[in-house]
């Protein structure tokens, strides 16, 4: 059922490598998402693999920026900064909170 699902904090890890124009807007742009469609219901954890490179390896990171959602399982992974709205919500698996 949905309201089980609507209760659920979903938890995402976004992997950068710096400060890199790329990196900046995929965050900001995830934030973004997060707050028009699970607003309340969602962790962000911003791992940066020049800071921590080892942490690639277990979410199998080829990529950056990639975005990894954790929970709900299964997990799902998008690369890219993120803009395209339309194939985040499609790549996570959210349903748009608007109806139409």
């Amino acid at each position: 059922m949905a309201e089980e699902n609507d209760e659920e904090t979903w938890e995402l890890r976004l992997y950068v490598a710096g400060q890199t124009p790329k990196s900046v807007t995929a965050l900001a742009n995830l934030k973004k998402h997060c707050e028009l469609h699970l607003k309340g219901r969602y962790k962000i954890e911003v791992i940066d693999l020049l800071v921590n490179p080892q942490l690639a390896e277990g979410d199998q990171i080829l990529a950056i920026p990639t975005l990894v959602r954790k929970v709900p399982e299964p997990i799902r992974k998008i690369i890219g900064d993120l803009s395209n709205e339309e194939r985040v919500l499609v790549g996570l698996d959210v349903r748009p909170l608007i109806t139409k």
